[in-house]
């Protein structure tokens, strides 16, 4: 075995990128491994009896910040030289007191399930990250935290840096979301994992269940109950055996969405993406596209730990504007920036309603998306809303624009992404935090036809 590399993300520099039209995108990939499930399968495994063994970890920084914190809270997490993960976990309620500063990166999914997770044990942890995940609100998350018994001291907004002090003594509750967060939702049954009872959340809108379902592949009893009201209530009853477990990483939907979308707007195109991941909580993105006109074929359903996948054929399409309502937003949080570029190249109006989580990612994406659009010649409007309106003209957008991507990794490859079709080549100031969460994302999209260079 050999030890996994790196206990902490390096500094990143700064990294300009020029994406320009070319020919069609053409081939067959496998992108990265689903980062949400890469997270919570290391910090569940940490918390299991026996070893967990994980194949198709995203290895990306952020999840490489997460292998190193688990570490730090005691459990054993190793990468063979064929890329299989081990995790020897302490049992729940185990973990250890870090002796060092837990550095996040830039994942804000890292940092609110392991908040959660570390809340349920009687230890003292202080949480980092770097300067965009240090700007985002920690307070949805420590607020029933909180109302568990958990401690936190930490700066306005209960933002990082923030010290948790954990209790082995916290109370179940019952917890309605104000706002659809799967990433609040976990937080919340995680710490509910060490408590003597049953832990409920109710959320009016369902968000990602990837928490649910890998509680139940461990051996965790969790329920999901539709009430009178439409709402859902997930619970967890506490205490709970968890076992090391086999996963098998589906591939990222979040990923497949760049590839995918840059097969569409290319005339020619012709696309296979293997093993993506097609929860239904997570497909809002490949919906929309096939609503629009997207030719998109999902072969081979099968499922693999829980987790239903599908192959991708993609070829390229003309697509026309819909309006996109917003009770699909969680579905696709993180994937309106790329289907925004989708939109400034169909025919008509596209109109994308309830965006206002999109202000508390790691950018204001709502803002730098319009931003990013106009300078590249498309009419965009923003509403009080925080709805955005795209009108497309069915024809390439002129391009032939920087856009800044304030450190955000979705932006930058969106981007990128919309200068495969533009008139006019478009760049980004920078493309250094793309391996966050896409390693090796300009030779993958390179080697299929597109042209990104450094800039």
């Amino acid at each position: 075995m050999t030890q996994a590399p790196m206990t902490q993300a390096p500094m990143t520099h700064v990294r300009p990128l020029r994406s320009t039209a070319t020919g069609a995108i053409r081939g067959g990939i496998r992108v990265p491994g689903d980062k949400s499930i890469s997270h919570r399968s290391l910090m569940l495994g940490a918390v299991a009896v026996g070893e967990t063994v994980i194949h198709g970890l995203l290895e990306g920084e952020d999840v490489l910040h997460t292998a190193a914190a688990m570490r730090l809270l005691g459990a054993e997490a190793e990468r063979n030289d064929e890329g299989v993960w081990r995790v020897r976990g302490v049992g729940l309620g185990a973990l250890a007191e870090p002796a060092q500063v837990l550095d996040m990166g830039n994942s804000g999914t890292a940092a609110r399930l392991l908040i959660g997770l570390v809340a349920g044990h009687p230890i003292t942890c202080v949480f980092t990250g770097d300067a965009s995940l240090n700007k985002r609100p920690m307070a949805r998350v420590t607020k029933p935290l909180e109302e568990m018994g958990a401690r936190f001291v930490g700066r306005s907004g209960g933002r990082l840096p923030l010290t948790v002090v954990g209790s082995g003594e916290l109370v179940p509750i019952t917890y309605r979301l104000p706002v659809a967060s799967a990433q609040v939702k976990s937080a919340i049954l995680l710490a509910g994992l060490n408590t003597a009872g049953a832990t409920t959340v109710i959320e009016a809108e369902p968000t990602r269940d990837h928490t649910e379902l890998m509680l139940r592949h461990f051996g965790a009893t969790v329920t999901t109950e539709r009430l009178a009201d439409g709402a859902l209530a997930v619970t967890v009853i506490g205490q709970p055996e968890l076992t090391g477990r086999t996963i098998h990483v589906p591939a990222d939907p979040s990923s497949a969405a760049f590839p995918v979308v840059a097969a569409l707007l290319r005339p020619g195109s012709d696309l296979l993406l293997n093993d993506v991941g097609m929860n239904p909580r997570r497909t809002g993105l490949y919906d929309t596209l096939v609503e629009m006109g997207a030719d998109i074929a999902f072969e081979n359903r099968r499922d693999q730990a829980g987790e239903p996948v599908a192959d991708l054929r993609v070829r390229h399409s003309a697509l026309k504007g819909i309006v996109v309502p917003a009770d699909r937003a969680p579905s696709m949080i993180d994937e309106y920036p790329v289907l925004a570029a989708a939109a400034a190249c169909a025919e008509g109006t596209t109109v994308m309603l309830g965006l206002k989580e999109l202000r508390v990612k790691e950018s204001d994406r709502l803002a730098m998306v319009a931003e990013g659009l106009t300078r590249c010649g498309v009419s965009v409007e923003v509403g009080a809303d925080d709805s955005l309106t795209v009108h497309g003209t069915g024809k390439p957008p002129k391009g032939g624009a920087t856009v800044a991507t304030a450190m955000d990794h979705r932006i930058a490859m969106s981007f990128l992404v919309l200068g495969m079709a533009t008139e006019q080549p478009v760049s980004v100031d920078d493309g250094a935090f793309i391996d966050t969460s896409f390693p090796g994302f300009v030779g993958l999209m390179n080697g299929l036809g597109a042209a990104i260079v450094e800039a």
